[in-house]
């Protein structure tokens, strides 16, 4: 699997955005509404990130869009 750097949404619908470490961020990425969310590398993908489907996208368009879903913790 490729090592992936990836964008956050900062709006409340989980999208997330991985470009290839060796790739261009993607311009929409750079803007207001994005952030920087870490590096996927091997077995510590985020939930909603699927490696075969990452590589198309990447062969398509440069990157890859995915949902992601954080698990809540318990508050006390």
């Amino acid at each position: 699997m490729n090592s992936y750097n990836v964008f956050r949404s900062t709006g409340p619908d989980g999208l997330c955005c991985a470009v290839p470490e060796e790739r261009s961020v993607p311009r929409f990425v750079i803007g207001p509404h994005w952030q920087f969310d870490g590096r996927v590398d091997g077995s510590d993908a985020p939930l909603g990130f699927d490696g075969k489907a990452a590589a198309t996208g990447v062969r398509f368009n440069g990157f890859y869009l995915f949902a992601s879903f954080r698990r809540e913790t318990a508050k006390n």
